[in-house]
C-alpha cells in the first residue's frame, strides 16, 4: 500500500510569496426548514461524546455532524484539497500574518450573517484555557495563545465585517490547509447567550441544519434537513441526512442489507470476509487517512522510565500484525510502518527504529525478561475497548499474541459505548492501556503527529511530552519546502519509534458499502462518504 496522494499541501509549501486560495463569491437565500422525506440519506454514526460545540469535538462521531451543519473556511475534497467554502481568498506574504476574505451575504440558518466576529469569537473562546475545550491546540500556533492562563489571541484583529487576520508565532506554510478541520468553524453571535443550550440545538452555516430543535435523539439518531441558504460548494443533492447512532457495527451492517440504512462507513468484522460478494459493485474497500494503535500512559505502574520503554518495545515486537490484519481483517487492514497514513503525502515505510513494529518472538521475550529485571511483572495486562465499535475481535487476538509470546495474563477491557471510555480517557479516570487511533482532520503528516503527541495537545491522551520531538515537529511546521517539512515529521516519527507513547498496529482501509436505493456514493479521503453528493430515488 505504497499510495502517494497529491493534495493542495504540495502546494501551499511551495513558495514563501504570496498563497491565495479563491473561490467564487456566493450569496444566501433565507434559510427555512425543509426536507423531501423520501429523500433522506440514512448513515451509521455514533453518539457524540459532548455537545456539538466545534472546539470541544475531536472524535468521529460528533465530527460527522459538525461536519454537515457548518461551512468553515475551507473544505475538503474527496482527495483531500481544499476547496473555499465561506473563504473567498486567503492570502499571505510571510506565512505568518494571513488575510482572511469571507464571502459578503452569508447567513446562518436563524439569518444572522456570517461575518468575521463569527470566527473571531468562536477562536477566541476555543483558545481560552479556562474554557478547557478539547481542540484548544489548534490554536496555539496564533499570537497571544498560553497554556499556563487566561489569554486572548491577539494575533487575531478584525479589519471590517469579511476581512480579518491572523498573525501567527512563526512562520506556518500549511496554516491555511489546517482551516477546514471543525474547530475552526464559525459561531453566531446568539451562541454566546447560553452555550450549553446551543451545543444541543446548534445553528450552523453549512449544507445541512437540525430538522427541530429535538432532533437529535441521544443515543438513538440526528435527523438533519437540507440548509436552503447554503451556497458553497457542498450543496445536498438529496432531501435531508439522518445518522443512525449504532451501538453494534453488525447490527448496522443487517440493517443496510434489509434496506432500512442507505449509506455504512465501517463493515463488521463478522461481514469483512462476505461484504463484497454480498453487495458487489455497491462495496467500498479502499485506503484512507486513518490510524489505528492502543495507547499506553506513562502514568500506569511498569510503563515509565527505562522499564517502560522496554515494556513498551517487548508488547510492539509480540504483536503479529501480519497474521492479525489478514485473518481477522481479511486483508482489508495494513501492517503499520510508522504513525501516520499511506494516503498523505511524505508517509514512509522505512524509518529508522520501525523494526520495533515487526514480530519477533525471540526479541520481545529478552525485552520483557530485561524489563523484569527492574521491576517484575505482576498483575494483568489489559487494553480498554469500546464494545460498540466491532473491536472484539482483534482485541482478542491481540491480546492472544502477548499471552503467547510473553506468557503474561492479557484481556481486552470492553466499555459498553465508545462516548462512555472517551469520557473516561479524557478525564485520565482510566487505568488501563486503551485503544487509540486517528481518522485525519487535514491531509498533512502534521495532524498525525502533533494533536496526539506534542505536550498539551487536546488528543494527548498518553501524556507523552518530548523536547526532541517537539523541536522537530516545530521545523517541519516552518518550512515551506515540502520535502524538507515532511523530512523533518519522518525524523519525530523515529523519537516516537523510540518512545512508543503508542503502540501503532495498522492502517485501515474504508470497507464499507450502500444500499439499492442510493447512488453517487463516494467516500472520500478520510473515510467519511460525501453525504450531500448522494442521490435517492
Amino acid at each position: 500500500m505504497k499510495i502517494k496522494r497529491m493534495g493542495i499541501v504540495a502546494l501551499t509549501l511551495a513558495s514563501v510569496g504570496a498563497l491565495v486560495l479563491t473561490g467564487c463569491a456566493g450569496g444566501s437565500a433565507k434559510p427555512a426548514a425543509g426536507s423531501d422525506s423520501s429523500a433522506v440519506i440514512t448513515a451509521n454514526g455514533s453518539e457524540p461524546q459532548n455537545a456539538l460545540i466545534p472546539t470541544n469535538t475531536n472524535e468521529v462521531g460528533g465530527g460527522k455532524i459538525l461536519d454537515s451543519i457548518f461551512a468553515g473556511l475551507v473544505y475538503y475534497d474527496a482527495k483531500g484539497a481544499p476547496v473555499n467554502d465561506v473563504a473567498e481568498s486567503i492570502t499571505t506574504d510571510d506565512n505568518i500574518t494571513y488575510t482572511i476574505k469571507i464571502k459578503p451575504g452569508l447567513t446562518f440558518t436563524n439569518d444572522e450573517p456570517v461575518n468575521s466576529n463569527s470566527f473571531v469569537d468562536a477562536w477566541q473562546y476555543g483558545a481560552l484555557l479556562s474554557n478547557a475545550q478539547l481542540s484548544s491546540y489548534f490554536f496555539e500556533d496564533i499570537e497571544g495563545f498560553s497554556y499556563d492562563q487566561d489569554s486572548p489571541l491577539t494575533g487575531l484583529k478584525v479589519i471590517d465585517d469579511t476581512t480579518f487576520t491572523v498573525t501567527l508565532t512563526k512562520p506556518l506554510a500549511d496554516f491555511p490547509l489546517r482551516l477546514g478541520y471543525s474547530a475552526f468553524s464559525p459561531l453566531p453571535a446568539s451562541a454566546w447567550t447560553d452555550l450549553a443550550a446551543f451545543g444541543e440545538n446548534p445553528i450552523g452555516n453549512g449544507p445541512y441544519m437540525l430538522a427541530s430543535p429535538t432532533a437529535w435523539k441521544h443515543n438513538e439518531k440526528i435527523d438533519l434537513v437540507v440548509n436552503p441558504g447554503y451556497d458553497g460548494g457542498r450543496k445536498p443533492k438529496n432531501g435531508g441526512l439522518t445518522i443512525k447512532f449504532y451501538a453494534d457495527q453488525g447490527a448496522a451492517y443487517a440493517d443496510m442489507l434489509a434496506g432500512h440504512l442507505d449509506v455504512l462507513d465501517a463493515v463488521s468484522p463478522s461481514a469483512l470476509a462476505t461484504f463484497e460478494s454480498d453487495l458487489g459493485d455497491r462495496a467500498i474497500n479502499q485506503p484512507a487517512a486513518v490510524f489505528q494503535s492502543f495507547t499506553i500512559p506513562a502514568r500506569l505502574p511498569h510503563f515509565d522510565g527505562a522499564e517502560g520503554k522496554l515494556r513498551r518495545a517487548a508488547l510492539s515486537m509480540a504483536i503479529n500484525r501480519e497474521e492479525i490484519t489478514k485473518v481477522i481483517f481479511e486483508g482489508t487492514r495494513t501492517p503499520a510502518s510508522d504513525f501516520t497514513s499511506p494516503v498523505i503525502d511524505g508517509w514512509s515505510d522505512s524509518l529508522q527504529g520501525a523494526d520495533v513494529l515487526k514480530f519477533d518472538e525471540a526479541k520481545a521475550k529478552d525485552l520483557w525478561a530485561q524489563a523484569d529485571a527492574i521491576s517484575p511483572w505482576s498483575g494483568t495486562f489489559q487494553i480498554a475497548y469500546n464494545a460498540d465499535g466491532g473491536h472484539d475481535a482483534w482485541v482478542d487476538a491481540v491480546m492472544n499474541s502477548l499471552k503467547n509470546v510473553l506468557g503474561i495474563d492479557a484481556s481486552g477491557a470492553p466499555y459498553p459505548t465508545f462516548k462512555e471510555m472517551r469520557t473516561l480517557i479524557t478525564n485520565r479516570g482510566i487505568q488501563t492501556p486503551f485503544r487509540s487511533g486517528w481518522q485525519a482532520d487535514y491531509p498533512g503528516l502534521f495532524n498525525f503527529l502533533g494533536p496526539l503527541y506534542a505536550t498539551g495537545a487536546g488528543s494527548n491522551d498518553g501524556d507523552y511530552s518530548s523536547a526532541a520531538f517537539e523541536k522537530l515537529l516545530n521545523t517541519g511546521s516552518t518550512e515551506t519546502d515540502l520535502e524538507k517539512a515532511n523530512a523533518a515529521f519522518q525524523k519525530a516519527q523515529e523519537i516516537l519509534l523510540e518512545d512508543l507513547p503508542a503502540i501503532p498496529l495498522w492502517y485501515a482501509n474504508v470497507t464499507g458499502g450502500y444500499g439499492t436505493a442510493v447512488s453517487n456514493v463516494e467516500f472520500g479521503w478520510n473515510s467519511v462518504p460525501l453525504y450531500f453528493e448522494i442521490t435517492k430515488g
